[in-house]
């Protein structure tokens, strides 16, 4: 069953436990997906969804933080929901361990040398990781590697 298939699932599930909240945040993940496909006339696949999921997750770590500055607690607890509902559709994160591995050999295979060369190592590493690791992580190893 691919991504979009098991979200339509989870939707009907949803549905069928009158879960509102879960609904809502699906609801509005298959609109990003719908909205995709009409833009780009295309059937998304499963990295086009990985990527909306992406973006969506990080769209919603920005509001929390937004409302956390705002004192809205009750806004920050419905963006954490929908949070911990969209970081269920990601592939299994790679550890602390694997992404500094994946960065060391990124880093020799570019020849990577100080910090003007980051764009170099993120073009690499962006392919392997996306959707398993956070990319402003990714880029603060990166980072933290070059300048040493």
């Amino acid at each position: 069953m691919n991504l979009k298939d098991r979200i339509n699932e989870d939707m009907k599930a949803a549905l069928r436990a009158k879960d509102a909240a879960r609904l809502s945040a699906i609801r509005l993940l298959l609109a990003a997906i719908k909205q995709k496909e009409v833009d780009e006339r295309i059937v998304a696949d499963d990295a086009a969804v990985t990527a909306i999921v992406e973006r969506l997750i990080k769209q919603r770590r920005d509001s929390i933080e937004q409302f956390a500055k705002a004192g809205r607690s009750d806004l920050v607890q419905k963006e954490k929901a929908e949070l911990d509902l969209l970081t269920g559709y990601l592939p299994q994160q790679l550890s602390d361990s694997e992404l500094a591995a994946m960065v060391d050999a990124a880093i020799a295979e570019s020849g990577a040398a100080g910090p003007q060369a980051m764009g170099k190592v993120m073009a690499l590493m962006k392919p392997r990781v996306a959707g398993r690791a956070d990319m402003g992580k990714v880029s603060a190893l990166v980072k933290r590697k070059l300048v040493a």
